[in-house]
């Protein structure tokens, strides 16, 4: 009677551990929007809508991302944004956007003063 007691016990103990671990949703790691809907629309149809929807699905992303589970951007989102707008000549929101994008993955530094520099240079602003 003892051991049919404490079996029933164990095993309503393991009913309850396996039950609550499926209630856990692990939490993202980053925020993305639409990005990657838009990145494949401007991929698959270049244009100027599709660019432009790209850059509004980024900045969406950015500016919501406190608002998000994960309450971060992506790696990469700044860089891709300053990308655009160096394409679109705002060189100066492209510098803004290269410099968040290290500051908040400083793996991504050499690289983004390396952009940083080719703009510089094509704008003669380099100052050896």
């Amino acid at each position: 009677m003892k051991n049919n007691t404490i079996i029933s016990l164990l095993a309503i103990t393991a009913i309850g551990f396996v039950m609550s671990g499926c209630g856990a949703q692990p939490k993202p790691l980053y925020t993305y929007g639409n990005y990657s809907e838009s990145y494949y629309a401007s991929k698959k149809d270049v244009g100027t809508n599709t660019a432009l929807e790209l850059q509004k699905s980024i900045e969406y992303a950015i500016e919501n991302a406190n608002e998000s589970r994960s309450g971060r951007v992506a790696p990469g989102m700044y860089a891709n944004l300053g990308y655009i707008y160096l394409k679109s000549g705002k060189t100066d929101k492209a510098i803004e956007s290269f410099n968040k994008e290290k500051s908040i993955y400083p793996e991504s530094a050499h690289f983004m003063d390396r952009m940083i520099k080719k703009i510089e240079v094509a704008e003669g602003k380099q100052n050896d």
